[in-house]
């Protein structure tokens, strides 16, 4: 976990905090270690280079073998574990997909059991279980899954309801979902503008708006959408992706 301790502590040398840490009965913190590679996360989600994906799954594998007690650093784990499910499917490798989505699965509720009050952790396990059923047998995995996505959708927003992240979380919930069981493209809607309304620099948000549009058939309204995003972030992959879609 990310530490509790002051800002001054966090300035020591790694193994001097471990120390006060251990005095104290608290986990040791990597606090620094967490933001420098949360920022290379980010960094590549915006990219979704694979060299850098995998270089930082590496990284992160071995933070977390060495600090099993934070629950930041599952986060991010299980965050690059996803970015690398859209890389492998973009190549239709579907089974080295399954296996990267599983991982980060597994790594998002290893966050949760660590630290199960993170919106941010919530929100994405149920963005994880969500693809589960995309990426499987809708029809066989809906079922499971489906409610999880929900339940978790929910303790992310009493959580954090000021989150844009969440609010994100459920349009897709809203969008993705089949309308005989609660899905609904109007809140999807509504829910993907709360949460830009909160945060308007969300690339990949921008996008799921426009794919919403898309899906209740303004197209005008989803280009519009989709060139915010190309204006955040250029090279995203899936805002190009879903600028094609709306040519053809």
């Amino acid at each position: 976990m990310r530490s509790s301790k002051s800002a001054y502590l966090r300035l020591l040398p790694v193994a001097y905090v471990a120390l006060l840490s251990i005095a104290s009965g608290a986990p040791a913190s990597v606090s620094a270690a967490d933001d420098s590679l949360g920022a290379a996360v980010e960094a590549a989600r915006k990219t979704h280079d694979e060299k850098q994906l995998t270089s930082l799954q590496a990284q992160l594998e071995q933070q977390v073998g060495q600090h099993a007690n934070d629950a930041v650093l599952f986060l991010d784990l299980a965050k690059v574990h996803f970015y690398l499910v859209d890389v492998y499917e973009m190549r239709k490798d579907k089974k080295t997909a399954g296996a990267a989505l599983d991982k980060g699965i597994e790594a998002a509720q290893r966050s949760i059991q660590l630290n199960d009050k993170s919106a941010d952790a919530h929100s994405l396990l149920a963005d994880l279980y969500g693809r589960k059923i995309s990426l499987g047998n809708a029809m066989f995995l809906g079922p499971k899954f489906g409610p999880k996505v929900k339940e978790e959708n929910a303790k992310a927003m009493a959580l954090d309801n000021k989150n844009p992240r969440v609010w994100a979380g459920l349009g897709r919930q809203y969008l993705m979902t089949p309308k005989m069981f609660g899905g609904d493209v109007t809140k999807a809607m509504a829910s993907f503008q709360k949460s830009l309304a909160i945060d308007s620099s969300q690339d990949e948000t921008w996008v799921w708006l426009a794919k919403a549009f898309q899906k209740q058939g303004d197209t005008s309204k989803a280009r519009e959408a989709v060139q915010h995003a190309l204006l955040l972030n250029p090279g995203s992959r899936f805002a190009l992706t879903t600028v094609a879609s709306l040519e053809k």
